[in-house]
């Protein structure tokens, strides 16, 4: 160890040498990660085993085997590679890359990977599946719901009676 006050000793140069950082590593962008840059995320990790009912309000990301049923509206539910599910799943969106044994209600769209693989019916206003990817079930696209005209602030108007159409108030 150096001391100052050693005899024969230099002083070290004040000013180190400029270190140059290396550059930042390539990290590759996965489902979970993009995911938990876009909102708050739940996981459950592959060596988890969950049986029942999951509901709350934030993303969730599945690795590990799930039995019940998922409702998580307005949110993502994304099944990871390793991820076993056999659930009815309602969510806002479904990412499939995993196994799932039940049917997927989704709000906005439902996207089975390649390495994906989905048995059961599917109802949402978008589907994608891609090459390689496994799907057995019926497949419902919704619209997604309509916008009421302005004005018309959440009241629906009963269509008007056809001219050969009389309406008893009591029975309409």
């Amino acid at each position: 160890m150096w001391k100052p006050s050693q005899t024969g000793s230099t002083i070290p140069n004040p000013t180190p040498e400029p270190q140059h950082a290396a550059p930042p590593a390539f990290v590759p962008e996965t489902p979970a990660r993009m995911q938990a840059n876009n909102a708050e995320q739940a996981t459950i990790g592959k060596g988890l085993f969950i049986k029942g009912e999951i509901a709350g309000s934030e993303s969730l990301y599945i690795d590990g085997k799930v039995e019940g049923a998922i409702n998580l509206p307005g949110n993502r539910v994304t099944i990871g590679r390793n991820g076993q599910v056999g659930a009815n799943i309602t969510a806002r969106e479904v990412v499939v890359l995993g196994k799932v044994r039940g049917n997927i209600s989704a709000t906005d769209r439902v996207d089975i990977r390649a390495e994906g693989s989905l048995h059961g019916d599917v109802a949402a206003a978008r589907i994608s599946i891609e090459d390689g990817a496994f799907f057995k079930g019926g497949i419902d696209i919704r619209k997604p719901d309509a916008k009421p005209a302005p004005g018309a602030a959440g009241s629906v108007a009963a269509p008007a009676p056809a001219a050969h159409e009389t309406r008893n108030p009591v029975q309409a």
